[in-house]
């Protein structure tokens, strides 16, 4: 679409006609809620533009629910208490993609407070509150996620229907990096790209993953907030493109104990303002600088207290075990696929830290905001890290003190970040005690249910 270069009124209504010369009759929004899960609809044209010019209210109890919208018990912001008011939103006019198949535009949307200003519970604003803290400072983010995910031969309804069980990958067998898979399914691997490609999500890589039907895409790398809009853009319209193929894509953690789990990696580095990498030293040990050790340093302390943001359900604990791929304590390394933070050297381009400890089913939002904080509670403190790991990082783990072992639970880790004062510093009380309870309610949600472990442990021995 056209973009109109005068003021704010010529511009929405520059847009308007373009929209209207397109046949464009309707405009699908989008905004996050705490888990990750994209909430939206349709709007008039009509709407459309009030909604630009003035705002517009969603109903806050998508802040106020779990993801099978169960209403918190135990919630203080919204609830049968506060009779659901709109909580307010704006839409970012920068973020507009174009959904071909819906012949419409789709925009980013993000709650704002009644004042107007930031939303103290609004995942996408608390990262945005985090990149001023670093703009302050003389630097912006550079970063980019990489997601793991299967892929099935099923529907919604056929996955009901087995209970789960028995699912068809959409190929069989461990095959890593496979040119025979990605040529087989070459539509589908194009199909993917392309249409990631027209969301302005764009991927760098895409390749067969070791497992039946498992699929990785690094996204490529982009500054500020929009890194962790493609993210959340790219996992909800890939589960789009496969469902409309009568194919499912799952980011679950781990969705079967024969197989590893499933990663939401995310690569950073720092910039000043004139977009050199701050992390790149030619005379530092693996070209490390001052900044990116302290970095290094920041997450390595602090990432424990944010286990929960990263791996926010029960299910991402499943995937944190020794040998598995994915650390269960905060090491760090150069180069070093064992550890939890894996320190990538190179050239002034390529110099960057990889965090390995998010899993795919976390919010693209929360992950960037917790990272991005621990980093800074480095480069604030000028802390320096411990001894980089060499060779096999679980080897040492057990070692370290107990506050960098992480959690092994989704209950102790929300009570690591009800209790971190610098995560309260980072996030804001309100968010903190908000995300600590939607925690719990979700273990108290588990501990109400038989599994089938259980059943099979207990049914007929006990």
């Amino acid at each position: 679409m056209a973009q109109n270069q005068g003021n704010p009124a010529e511009q929405l209504q520059a847009r308007l006609d373009d929209y209207g010369e397109a046949g464009v009759s309707r405009v699908k929004i989008g905004l996050t809620d705490i888990d990750g899960v994209l909430r939206g609809k349709y709007v008039s044209l009509e709407k459309f533009a009030s909604v630009m010019a003035k705002g517009g209210g969603f109903c806050d109890c998508v802040l106020g629910w779990d993801v099978d919208d169960q209403l918190y018990d135990a919630g203080t912001y919204t609830g049968w208490h506060s009779g659901f008011p709109d909580a307010q939103y704006r839409l970012v006019a920068a973020s507009e993609r174009w959904l071909a198949d819906e012949n419409c535009p789709y925009f980013i949307g993000e709650f704002v407070a009644e004042d107007g200003g930031p939303h103290a519970l609004c995942p996408r604003t608390r990262l945005v509150e985090l990149l001023h803290r670093l703009s302050e400072r003389g630097m912006r983010l550079l970063s980019g996620f990489e997601y793991e995910f299967f892929v099935f031969l099923e529907t919604p309804h056929s996955v009901r229907e087995k209970g789960y069980r028995n699912l068809r990958p959409l190929t069989p067998g461990n095959f890593g990096y496979s040119v025979l898979r990605t040529s087989t399914e070459s539509d589908r691997f194009s199909g993917l790209m392309a249409l990631m490609t027209q969301l302005r999500c764009e991927v760098e890589g895409l390749h067969c993953e070791t497992g039946p039907g498992v699929w990785e895409a690094a996204l490529t790398p982009t500054a500020g907030v929009e890194a962790a809009d493609r993210a959340s853009l790219f996992k909800t319209f890939a589960k789009v493109f496969f469902q409309q193929q009568d194919c499912m894509a799952t980011f679950m953690a781990k969705w079967s104990m024969a197989y590893p789990g499933q990663s939401g990696h995310y690569h950073f580095s720092l910039l000043d303002e004139a977009g050199s990498n701050l992390f790149h030293d030619p005379g530092g040990v693996s070209g490390m600088s001052d900044l990116q050790r302290w970095a290094v340093a920041g997450v390595q302390r602090y990432l424990p207290e944010y286990l929960s943001l990263v791996a926010p359900t029960i299910n991402s604990y499943t995937r944190l075990v020794k040998g598995a791929w994915a650390p269960t304590a905060s090491t760090w390394g150069i180069e070093n696929r064992t550890a939890a933070i894996r320190v990538i050297p190179g050239s002034a381009g390529r110099q960057h830290i990889e965090a390995r400890v998010p899993g795919a089913d976390a919010n693209p939002y929360l992950v960037a905001a917790a990272v991005v904080a621990a980093a800074l509670g480095g480069i604030d403190g000028q802390i320096e890290p411990g001894d980089a790991v060499r060779g096999n990082a679980y080897e040492v783990e057990d070692e370290l003190p107990r506050e960098l072992r992480f959690a092994t639970n989704l209950g102790a880790a929300a009570d690591r970040l009800e209790a971190s004062g610098h995560a309260r510093s980072m996030l804001g009380d309100a968010f903190v005690d908000h995300f600590v309870m939607s925690r719990r309610f979700e273990c108290a949600r588990y501990e109400q249910h038989v599994n089938d472990w259980q059943l099979d442990r207990y049914f007929e021995i006990i």
